[in-house]
């Protein structure tokens, strides 16, 4: 079955996600419209394709013990000169997310970090350096809040973009706040819907 890339992170919803997208396609990063905004909990990993849906049962398992928490982002960071990723912060949260991301790296699918985990949501990635100040710059004052509810499985297609296969709520049962996703920038080809 060879293999796919996958990755599992949290959306950033509506009109929050949608908006921090076209700022970081008006910076002129490329990949903006190809990756859904969002705070990474695995970054991108190439699994076997066999070991899906074993991974999938894990992350049922991770979100059914998960609780609801708020997140706040505010202001601008960067990774340079380390990495050329400039961030808006996350301002409340930050320990929910680095206690999920290791429950989710804790199962079938493992990976090591290049970099200590730091959850943020990239707005500028990899292009020149002025771009990169003035994403720093434009967003500085930058704030949102909302309840995050729970988490998703995306996978790379052949194009690069990334398309989710599958949302984890989190919580045996319970209804999930109501938050909008992001809308899809392009068509998710069927066989990235299975279930």
């Amino acid at each position: 079955m060879g293999t796919v890339t996958l990755g599992v992170s949290i959306a950033v919803p509506e009109p929050h996600g949608s908006l921090l997208q076209q700022r970081r396609a008006g910076f002129g990063d490329p990949a903006a419209h190809g990756i859904p905004t969002h705070v990474t909990l695995l970054p991108p990993t190439e699994v076997e394709a066999t070991a899906l849906p074993a991974f999938r049962r894990h992350l049922a398992r991770v979100a059914a013990a998960g609780n609801p928490f708020r997140m706040r982002l505010h202001g601008t960071g960067t990774f340079r000169p380390l990495s050329p990723v400039v961030y808006v912060q996350l301002a409340e949260g930050i320990a929910e997310c680095t206690e999920l991301q290791e429950l989710v790296r804790s199962g079938p699918v493992q990976r090591e970090l290049q970099f200590p985990y730091h959850p943020h949501v990239t707005v500028a990635h990899g292009i020149a350096e002025e771009a990169m100040d003035r994403a720093y710059e434009a967003l500085a004052d930058y704030a949102a809040s909302w309840t995050v509810a729970g988490f998703a499985l995306y996978e790379q297609g052949a194009d690069d973009h990334w398309r989710m296969l599958h949302e984890y709520p989190f919580g045996e049962g319970l209804p999930t706040p109501g938050v909008p996703a992001q809308a899809c920038p392009v068509d998710a080809p069927a066989h990235s819907l299975r279930p």
